[in-house]
């Protein structure tokens, strides 16, 4: 009798460590709207150029920030202070960024749409609080509207970027692109 409980309490010790060890592995997964990428390479003050998405590490994906319409390049000199924030953001060289993502995955043009995340920072947010970005609603991806929509108003009222009074940006992103096509 002692040696068949003996071997039922090495069961079920053996048993509660497999079960320990699944859980901590699995508070170290991301969820299924996350991913840890690294970025290769800032394209302007709305996209990046990011290596770790999918099943092919050493591929480069294009990623769009969701919710932002951040100035042209050639809308100087805010596109590229856009772009410049963003850079700073993110970091010098290879910087690791979290990526999540809304219910619509990808623009008409095949990026990635993410809200990007570095050091418990919403990089999103942050260009628009900055006045570099304008905050643009983009349906069905509204998970932070209401933090971008705060920022854009307070860099409104305290005259960041293109809320200058004394330079303001006179077309937005989105007219600048349609008449310099």
């Amino acid at each position: 009798m002692v040696g068949r409980l003996s071997v039922w309490v090495r069961k079920i010790a053996i048993l509660a460590c497999l079960l320990l060890l699944v859980s901590c592995q699995g508070k170290n997964q991301l969820p299924n709207n996350q991913a840890q990428v690294k970025v290769a390479r800032v394209v302007s003050g709305q996209s990046l150029e990011v290596l770790g998405m999918a099943e092919q590490p050493n591929l480069i994906s294009q990623v769009r920030l969701v919710g932002v319409d951040a100035p042209d390049l050639r809308q100087r000199p805010w596109g590229e202070a856009a772009k410049e924030q963003l850079e700073s953001l993110i970091g010098d060289g290879e910087q690791s960024v979290m990526l999540e993502f809304d219910l619509e995955a990808k623009d008409k043009i095949g990026r990635t749409l993410a809200y990007v995340w570095k050091n418990k920072v919403l990089l999103n947010e942050e260009l628009v609080k900055q006045g570099n970005a304008m905050f643009v609603g983009r349906s069905p991806n509204h998970k932070y509207d209401q933090r971008l929509e705060r920022a854009q108003q307070w860099a409104r009222l305290m005259g960041q970027g293109i809320w200058n009074p004394e330079k303001p940006m006179r077309l937005t992103p989105a007219d600048f692109r349609r008449q310099n096509l």
